[in-house]
């Protein structure tokens, strides 16, 4: 299968693609943040997956290394869920601890400038997020995202 990933973030969106048999994974593009907000991101999305069709999209959330969720990570859950609700593709959150941190040490390696680190940051991130989803969904199967989840509070 073909999996689109994206690392979701307040400034920059960074997306990255696998090949159909999930052995290569290879940036796609940085997005800066829509001033219109997710709205005008997830179509930016959309018009992306026409370009480049896929059979699932992988969002990195942004755990806290204790594994709770902080503002950034229910910000993304909002947005993951936004994403489903627009497209008919299966969504899947997948734990991103420390990807970026992967990125900037890929970085670090190729002696970027700041400006240069900067733009292929998030393009770096959602590789090493879709290339950890891989491995992982290939032992461990992950559920895809309910855009509907019904309430369990009582």
């Amino acid at each position: 299968m073909r999996y689109l990933a994206i690392d979701y973030g307040l400034k920059r969106v960074g997306l990255a693609i696998c090949d159909a048999q999930e052995i290569i994974v290879s940036p796609l593009c940085q997005l800066e943040m829509p001033k219109k907000g997710a709205t005008a991101l997830i179509s930016q999305i959309e018009q992306t997956i026409t370009k480049n069709p896929v059979d699932g999209v992988v969002v990195g959330l942004p755990y806290n290394m204790d594994g709770s969720e902080g503002p950034q990570a229910q910000r993304t859950r909002q947005f993951a869920v936004a994403l489903a609700r627009s497209i008919t593709l299966p969504i899947y959150l997948f734990d991103e601890r420390l990807s970026s941190a992967a990125a900037d040490e890929m970085l670090q390696i190729g002696e970027f400038t700041n400006k240069k680190h900067k733009q292929r940051r998030d393009m770096i991130a959602a590789c090493v997020i879709l290339r950890d989803f891989l491995d992982h969904n290939s032992t461990n199967p992950i559920a895809p995202l309910d855009p509907n989840p019904t309430s369990k509070e009582s």
